[in-house]
């Protein structure tokens, strides 16, 4: 194209240089009597028509200038927009993992059929500090016109593209009424797909069209990303704290980030190796368990805040609300900036994190939950509370308010079997013995 161009400029340019001299020629041509009248004639003629050229040529020189300028950008938006044929073209390589400084992390937004994506939306666009390093693409199932209006009316602000299938999918009898998960699963395989087949980023941050983001959102992602490329012992990196209800988490140390076992979701961060790996084995229904099998995880944790950089206002939805009431629109959403950019992460890397974070759970005094429920014993700071099976840990959870699920033997928000939470303004680390041997997949 560039080159295309240069052409065009230097051909126009001698075209002009040969008009400047045929009218040189014809002023100093001296005239004939006879011929004065129509030599003037054709001497107004051709300086009208050499004029009107070059007033043309200056126009198309211009137009070449916009085109080069924003060949780029239309080549970008021509590949987002979804259209089916002809297939869009992929934007330049992202920078290379040596350089994750400068790398470009899109934000893929999961939408269906919520017009509030819009609040979603919102916030990632006011608390975005850059859009070329942090492209918004919201991708859209079920083909809800009101909903999609509203995507469109962000213009080139966002990038829109359409789930093409829209079928129902064949399920077993007993999964019609999840007919809602398997088209999700669907939807994020084919979204996934394009982030990484189709445009080739390097890695992406998911979020649902239900979540709103913290102030230091992209500060946060930015910051962790280079060590999700250097720490092969992490698989993700995690906005989500499935514990952080405000009276739950100590937003003094909002700084304080956490590894944790139990893949969290709700605003996560990948890189496309990972998509590489579970790409030819993605579920039909439920993919989010299915992330926190043993054979994906493969003994592999994420990074998360003690403070959720995101909330969940989408109460409606395909679970129907389940945890919603009693925990999810109770999480603390963080309100202040914090620089991690600026701050040394590597704290969590699995060596360094395992030789700090152990040593100081065991070491906290243990108490009884009776103990903690009566808020005694204050005097001895952060404390451990110790359970020794599944029945005790779910006992003990309910009991302090935590989420008391399991998922293949993993504790939401845990790490080796250890829950960091605050109660009644104190550390407490629920944690199994200190000979721990491992996570049991019956404890589901």
């Amino acid at each position: 194209m560039l080159k295309k161009s240069s052409l065009v400029l230097w051909g126009a340019a001698l075209f002009i240089a040969w008009n400047g001299l045929l009218l040189l020629f014809l002023w100093s041509r001296p005239p004939s009597p006879a011929a004065s009248g129509a030599g003037d004639r054709l001497t107004a003629e051709v300086i009208r028509l050499a004029q009107d050229a070059e007033t043309e040529l200056e126009r198309q020189k211009d137009l070449l200038r916009q085109i080069r300028r924003y060949s780029g950008l239309w080549g970008r938006r021509r590949g987002l927009r979804g259209t089916p044929n002809p297939p869009p073209p992929p934007p330049p390589p992202p920078p290379r993992p040596t350089d994750p400084a400068g790398a470009v992390l899109p934000v893929l937004v999961m939408a269906c059929d919520r017009s509030t994506v819009r609040r979603c939306l919102d916030k990632l666009l006011r608390y975005r500090p850059s859009a070329q390093r942090f492209p918004v693409i919201v991708s859209q199932d079920c083909g809800h016109a009101e909903t999609a209006r509203v995507i469109a009316s962000y213009g080139d602000a966002v990038a829109h593209i359409r789930q093409p299938d829209l079928s129902d999918i064949p399920v077993p009898a007993e999964h019609r009424k999840f007919q809602g998960y398997y088209k999700i699963a669907r939807h994020y395989r084919w979204a996934l797909g394009q982030v990484f087949r189709t445009f080739r980023y390097r890695a992406a941050i998911v979020v649902e069209d239900d979540l709103e983001v913290a102030p230091d959102f992209f500060e946060y992602f930015q910051a962790a990303f280079p060590l999700l490329l250097a720490d092969r012992s992490l698989w993700c990196v995690s906005a989500w704290n499935d514990n952080g209800k405000e009276q739950m988490v100590d937003v003094g140390q909002a700084e304080l980030l956490y590894r944790t076992d139990f893949f969290p979701g709700l605003g996560w961060l990948l890189l496309a190796e990972l998509w590489d790996e579970l790409e030819p084995k993605w579920p039909r229904a439920f993919w989010d368990d299915w992330m926190r099998q043993p054979e994906q995880r493969r003994d592999r944790s994420c990074v998360r805040p003690e403070v959720s950089r995101t909330m969940t206002f989408g109460r409606k939805g395909v679970s129907h609300g389940q945890f919603f009431d009693q925990y999810l629109k109770f999480i603390k959403l963080n309100d202040r900036f914090v620089p991690f950019t600026q701050l040394d992460l590597s704290y969590l890397k699995k060596e360094e994190y395992e030789r700090s974070f152990l040593p100081k759970v065991y070491a906290a005094p243990e108490v009884r939950v009776e103990e903690l429920q009566g808020n005694r014993r204050r005097e001895l700071g952060a404390v451990r509370l110790q359970y020794s099976g599944r029945d005790a840990f779910k006992a003990f959870a309910k009991a302090l308010g935590l989420m008391d699920d399991l998922k293949s033997g993993v504790p939401r928000a845990g790490y080796r079997g250890i829950v960091s939470f605050v109660y009644r303004g104190r550390r407490v680390y629920l944690a199994p013995p200190a000979d721990w041997r491992g996570y049991d997949p019956s404890w589901s």
